[in-house]
C-alpha cells in the first residue's frame, strides 16, 4: 500500500489577500469555504474575482458550500521545491465540489491505491500561521 504523505505538517507562508478575495480568506477563519455566487446567472464561480465570469458584472454573493464533492483529476507529486521537498509523494488533485465548480487542493489522508477520478471527497482544513486555513480533501469513507 502507497501511503501519500499528509501535507498538513508543510510549513506553508499565508497568502496576501486582494480586496475581492478578503471575504474567501475571512471564511476559511471559522472553516467555511466561500464561494462567489451570481444571483443573475444562479450559478457558482470559484475561484474568487471582482468580478462574474458569466457577464463580467459585480454584484456577487458569497455562499457557504457544502464541503463535498469528487477527484475530476488528479497527479501524485514525487519530486518537489520547498516547502514541500522532504514531504514526497504527496496527491494534488482538481475536486469537482457539489455547487460545480472546481477547486485545486492537496488529498491527505489517503493511500495511493485508494485515489481514483470519481473518488468521493470531503473537506478539511490545514491551519496557517496567521489564523487563516487552507482547503484540503480527504476521502468520505463509508
Amino acid at each position: 500500500m502507497t501511503q501519500l504523505n499528509d501535507t498538513s505538517k508543510v510549513d506553508r507562508e499565508p497568502p496576501t489577500p486582494l480586496s475581492y478575495t478578503k471575504p474567501f480568506w475571512e471564511g476559511t477563519r471559522q472553516k467555511k469555504l466561500l464561494l462567489q455566487f451570481d444571483k443573475r446567472n444562479s450559478r457558482y464561480q470559484f475561484y474568487w474575482r471582482p468580478v462574474s465570469i458569466y457577464d463580467g458584472l459585480g454584484d456577487l454573493e458569497a455562499r457557504e458550500a457544502a464541503g463535498t464533492g469528487e477527484i475530476f483529476t488528479f497527479t501524485i507529486a514525487e519530486r518537489a521545491r520547498p516547502p514541500f521537498q522532504g514531504h514526497e509523494p504527496f496527491a494534488i488533485a482538481m475536486v469537482t465540489l457539489k455547487e460545480g465548480v472546481n477547486i485545486m487542493a492537496n488529498v491527505i489522508n489517503c493511500t495511493g491505491e485508494e485515489l481514483h477520478i470519481g473518488l468521493p471527497v470531503k473537506l478539511c482544513w490545514l491551519p496557517l500561521k496567521n489564523g487563516t486555513h487552507l482547503p484540503a480533501f480527504e476521502p468520505i469513507r463509508t
